[in-house]
């Protein structure tokens, strides 16, 4: 049995907010909070304050603000000797170094989270530090690596109880087996999310879970119009909560769905506009998935084909540089679809 969805990230005084409040409200208030712990010389509040601002800031797309809030808490918390507080500071920075596409980094900042959660007593902040070094896997595409730790944090959110990291370990594994063509256990991967999520009041984890049954029904089913109006529900819950990165990904994955349905003059609508978010946030994976939607829909749109052949050919480099390695394949179908292979290794 699953109780209402939390938010562990927001601590000290902040403990009252929702898992759903306004990431505006939540950094308007943590902002307040924070320069009172600061005036009264409470260096433990102010990391735990901060860590909210950091968070608020990194979902906002605000990414230079996030980077300074997260090293601020860290330095706080280091002040105080408060070991589980530098945790939560680290794992903060390694998911913004993940959304940056700062993948090594990531890497190191998530393994010292989890090892400063285990040394610190916080089992909570070790089992995000260890979802987040799984994360970093899955979006690199590096599936044999982490799909183990996947379904190991499945199991202990399952025995926890804890419904927002379930959903989430739910929807990284449906994520896995849909891009490696499992569609039917993806979809009920998918759908048990949706229903732990809107059962535990979690917006931001039935809104991606809305996504996800989204592209499965138009890429199994070609239900593009059920496929939109999902979307359209996932997009409501995205714009309640100023959920910058969720609602980019939401218009891309619609351009998705309006791309299979032929519909490409609406697709490049919706990449151009999911382009221009993904660029405001600095989140380079985003902004080459947008590209590649984008690059598709003006070929067939009728777009010159040397063009299209030197927008892949730079996407592919792009992405190798990286290390994404699940969306340089996707590359590599687009430009086999178009016949552009043999043009590009000229």
């Amino acid at each position: 049995m699953y109780g209402k969805a939390f938010a562990p990230e927001y601590q000290g005084a902040l403990t009252t907010l929702s898992v759903n409040s306004s990431l505006v409200d939540v950094l308007a208030e943590g902002t307040e909070k924070l320069r009172e712990a600061e005036r009264s010389g409470r260096p433990a509040e102010a990391a735990r304050c901060g860590l909210a601002v950091a968070e608020a800031h990194r979902r906002l797309g605000h990414v230079q603000d996030a980077d300074r809030a997260w090293k601020a808490s860290y330095r706080a918390a280091r002040e105080a000797g408060d070991t589980a507080a530098m945790a939560w500071a680290l794992w903060s920075g390694g998911t913004l170094a993940r959304q940056r596409g700062a993948f090594p980094l990531a890497w190191r900042l998530l393994g010292l989270a989890a090892e400063l959660g285990e040394r610190g007593g916080d089992i909570v902040c070790r089992g995000y530090s260890l979802a987040g070094l799984a994360e970093t896997g899955r979006i690199q595409g590096d599936y044999a690596a982490v799909g183990r730790l996947h379904e190991q944090l499945l199991a202990e959110a399952r025995r926890r109880g804890e419904a927002r990291h379930t959903v989430w370990a739910l929807e990284g594994i449906a994520q896995m087996h849909r891009n490696t063509g499992d569609h039917d256990r993806a979809y009920a991967l998918f759908e048990e999310a949706a229903e732990i999520a809107e059962r535990a009041e979690d917006r931001r984890g039935h809104a991606w879970a809305l996504r996800g049954l989204a592209d499965i029904l138009s890429v199994r089913d070609k239900d593009t119009e059920g496929a939109l109006e999902l979307l359209s529900r996932a997009e409501a819950g995205c714009r309640a909560m100023n959920l910058s990165s969720a609602l980019a990904y939401n218009h891309k994955m619609r351009g998705n769905v309006l791309y299979r349905a032929e519909r490409f003059t609406e697709a490049r609508e919706l990449y151009e506009l999911a382009l221009e978010e993904f660029r405001a946030m600095s989140e380079p994976r985003g902004e080459a998935l947008a590209r590649l939607g984008l690059a598709k829909s003006l070929a067939q749109l009728g777009r010159d084909r040397a063009e299209t052949a030197a927008e892949l050919a730079d996407l592919a480099r792009t992405l190798e540089r990286s290390g994404l390695k699940h969306a340089r394949e996707m590359v590599a179908r687009a430009q086999e679809e178009f016949g552009l292979g043999a043009e590009v290794a000229r």
